[in-house]
């Protein structure tokens, strides 16, 4: 507890700043993760009004709010409710050395969920809905007897729908803008590239995960399978990318894709063609390279359609 509590100068003064276990609370939020779920959810904003309407107008309002919703109550009341049932001791995602649970850790998870339900109805349906379909994934997701996550396979459909495609477009339908099929085009599009990136962030704890016992995803198809899985989905989602850049007639600019495709591949065809002999940390710095590659693929995005 000590420890946890003393980890680093963001830990301390917040264990100064509120009383008791409060802070905690906030930790198993996991807020280090927000950023990266503010970005991927902003996504979809910025495609509806454009970049140069991003930040002003009627619509930036409710944009915000679905902001606060879709990465505080649900983001984070899904990673509360999830360091419920898992009681991990060790070091976590977007949480090193996790504090003990506090005792109301699980309604105030579920105070968040119901409570970011409830304030979706200041939003358009399709947030409403959006919201209401990850609430459901989340409590699957986590909650035994269900618990999927802990079923390879499903908690990858889980994750490329709710993460690769459902977070932009709640921002996307905040706005209140109707989803016409180019821009669905796009925000499909992250679904098979989520699917690709997922294995590969597994892959540098193959050795570790099968001496646990564990059954991801990547352990379960294997180390070849899993780059092609990555490779296939990737070429896919870019092949969806396409499509939209000819319903929407973008014009030359569209071919700027060509930049972030030919990274994903820079990355992963070394990786399919020598994993044999890559060591966990190789695996673990083309993990980090192909995060990298999943962040140029937003900017061109952007850059494409929202310009």
């Amino acid at each position: 507890m000590t420890d946890a509590r003393t980890l680093n100068a963001w830990r301390r003064w917040g264990y100064r700043l509120l009383p008791g276990d409060l802070y905690s609370y906030i930790l198993h939020m996991r807020p280090a993760e927000w950023p990266i779920m503010a970005g991927h959810t902003l996504l979809g904003y910025v495609l509806a009004v454009g970049l140069r309407g991003a930040g002003r107008g009627e619509q930036l309002g409710p944009a915000i709010l679905a902001l606060v919703l879709w990465v505080v109550f649900l983001n984070g009341g899904t990673l509360a409710i999830n360091s419920v049932f898992d009681k991990d001791e060790g070091d976590i995602g977007y949480l090193n050395a996790p504090p003990a649970l506090p005792r109301y850790l699980l309604p105030f998870s579920l105070v968040l969920l119901f409570g970011g339900q409830a304030l979706a109805f200041l939003l358009p349906v399709g947030f409403r809905i959006a919201y209401a379909i990850c609430f459901v994934l989340s409590i699957l997701y986590s909650v035994p007897p269900f618990r999927f996550k802990a079923v390879a396979g499903v908690d990858w459909v889980i994750n490329m729908w709710g993460f690769g495609t459902l977070t932009p477009y709640a921002a996307w339908a905040a706005t209140g803008r109707p989803l016409d099929t180019g821009h669905g085009l796009v925000l499909l599009a992250f679904c098979p590239l989520f699917a690709g990136l997922y294995p590969l962030t597994q892959l540098y704890q193959f050795d570790e995960d099968r001496r646990r016992g564990d059954r991801t995803l990547a352990l379960i198809l294997g180390m070849r399978a899993s780059l092609a899985v990555a490779t296939v989905s990737t070429l896919l989602a870019f092949g969806l990318l396409a499509w939209a850049m000819m319903l929407l007639q973008v014009g030359a600019k569209g071919f700027t894709l060509l930049l972030p495709l030919v990274l994903w591949l820079a990355v992963l065809v070394p990786w399919l063609m020598d994993f044999a002999t890559w060591s966990p940390k190789q695996h673990q710095r083309g993990m980090y390279r192909a995060l990298a590659a999943w962040a140029v693929t937003d900017l061109t995005v952007l850059f494409v359609f929202a310009t």
